[in-house]
């Protein structure tokens, strides 16, 4: 329905039929609203309510963009009212201006007035919308011309380009683009199949599984790098997360490990560049990071588990815990049966975390600064109270253990006291393994240990590249390339994404 406020209908009956048409609308529109309110209220208090911690955010995502489409309908089956002309507003932020731009100028058919004047021009109107092209598959066709001596009949060719794949057809640029859609955007080889077939290409899973391990066999010695350079750092956050592995010989999924290791100096403004590194195994033992973390010396901010605890025997690790886990064992109670203890603890971590908000970004020795005139009485107080609780309330009930567990690792629960450092929690490394996660519901399972290690080379890169900003097709497709035309072995610490974010700035 289209309304022209400037030039109504004069008949009396019309005016009455488009008062009754547009009152049923508005009923109908205001009804449509209601609704889509009290989801959004549901969808609000399952975020930032008392379940905050049980909803999986990509449900809520999932949840906000079905919202989000209703509300574009009802707004398209609004009427459409002329309204006086007034300035246009600027009702959006504007497109970005490195993209590329095709103008479309539409004119006027006549230069002639209706009065029969001349027209001239006065100004212009200019719009922009957000156009999509899509992704285009195209033949390189590689063509070497050859060139014979006639004196002694020799033949002189140019030799042929290294290609990254022997004998493959895949270019740097498709092999990224097959890799970020694989462990970037959890986008499975099969479903890529298809995808290519729409395209007109045949390209089987088998070919593009075969793709990726070859793109993998170059990034491993990067791998190795970022590896290294995170493990010489004074600060690292730790975690592990599953991820089901084929297993053909029993005819089912065992469980390996992605052990996940992340730098992330923002909060206290460090000098090192953030950065997240994955390494695959095939089990949980404790050994496992003693292994990784061998040569590592400084302070290991760590979840409660207890494979991490011999890395602190050398007195050259420090173990940092987590207030976040402690929390979450008094949460879970708070919710389940309403307990004052529980809820108190709640009430007296979250003065802590207050008190973090206002210091997060400034320097160490401020953070340490805060930290010893605020929170320190804290968590003095904090400390005698779970105990005078624990002598309360049943030995075995849940209660007791949620104290147990915090009272257990309050040393490294107060290291942050003494530390500027520390943070308050293991968050850094917990938000570097939920693309892990994502990945394990699209992938469903890794095919084997090796499908496991490689994994874990591409998502090292590209986590570490978002970290950075820098924008993972690109980082990906520019490494392989500068790989496959001979870079320095030694000079690998420049194909780093923070390091290549830099150098292709300068290059800009």
């Amino acid at each position: 329905m289209r309304l022209d406020l400037e030039n109504l209908p004069t008949d009396t009956a019309l005016l009455h039929q488009l008062v009754r048409e547009m009152a049923g609308f508005v009923e109908a529109r205001d009804g449509e609203i209601e609704r889509l309110k009290t989801i959004i209220k549901q969808l609000q208090r399952a975020q930032f309510g008392r379940r905050s911690e049980r909803l999986d955010p990509d449900q809520l995502a999932l949840g906000l963009e079905d919202v989000e489409a209703d509300l574009a309908a009802v707004e398209a089956r609004r009427p459409d009212v002329l309204p006086a002309p007034r300035p246009m507003q600027p009702k959006r932020k504007a497109l970005p201006e490195h993209l590329p731009r095709e103008e479309r100028v539409l004119d006027v058919e006549r230069q002639v007035c209706v009065c029969g004047g001349p027209l001239h021009g006065i100004g212009e109107s200019v719009s922009e919308m957000l156009d999509w092209v899509p992704a285009q598959l195209r033949v390189i066709r590689i063509v070497r011309p050859k060139y014979a001596c006639r004196a002694c009949a020799s033949v002189v060719q140019a030799p042929a380009p290294e290609r990254p794949i022997a004998g493959g057809l895949a270019t740097p640029a498709l092999l990224a683009q097959v890799l970020v859609s694989k462990y970037c955007d959890h986008t499975p080889l099969y479903r890529q199949s298809k995808i290519f077939a729409r395209h007109g290409v045949d390209l089987e899973r088998s070919t593009l599984a075969g793709w990726v391990g070859g793109a993998c066999w170059w990034l491993e010695a990067l791998h190795d790098r970022l590896a290294a350079n995170l493990f010489a750092s004074s600060h690292l956050f730790a975690d592990d997360t599953p991820i089901p592995v084929l297993d053909p010989g029993r005819g089912r999924t065992k469980t390996g490990r992605l052990w996940a290791y992340a730098r992330d100096d923002r909060p206290w403004g460090g000098p090192e560049p953030p950065g997240a590194v994955y390494v695959y195994a095939p089990d949980r033992r404790g050994e496992r990071p003693a292994a990784h973390l061998a040569r590592f010396k400084g302070v290991l901010q760590v979840d409660g588990y207890a494979g991490f605890e011999p890395l602190a025997a050398s007195g050259e690790v420090q173990l940092a815990a987590c207030w976040a886990h402690a929390r979450r064992k008094f949460y879970e109670i708070a919710e389940a049966t309403k307990s004052p203890v529980s809820v108190e603890a709640l009430r007296r971590i979250g003065e802590l975390y207050a008190i973090e908000a206002q210091v997060r970004g400034q320097s160490a020795a401020l953070r340490k600064a805060a930290r010893q005139e605020s929170s320190r009485p804290l968590v003095a107080a904090l400390k005698i109270w779970l105990e005078r609780e624990l002598a309360r309330v049943p030995p075995r009930s849940a209660l007791a253990d949620a104290i147990r567990y915090a009272l257990g690792r309050w040393e490294g629960l107060c290291l942050f006291l003494a530390d500027g450092r520390v943070d308050l929690d293991n968050n850094p490394v917990e938000r570097s393994i939920r693309p892990v996660a994502l990945g394990r519901k699209n992938h469903l399972f890794a095919g084997s240990d090796g499908g496991g290690a490689r994994w874990a080379v591409v998502a090292s890169l590209i986590e570490t590249a978002k970290m950075n900003g820098v924008e993972p097709f690109a980082y990906l497709r520019d490494v392989l390339e500068r790989m496959v035309e001979g870079h320095p072995v030694n000079r690998l610490d420049e194909l780093l994404p923070w390091a290549w974010k830099r150098a292709d700035k300068a290059e800009a």
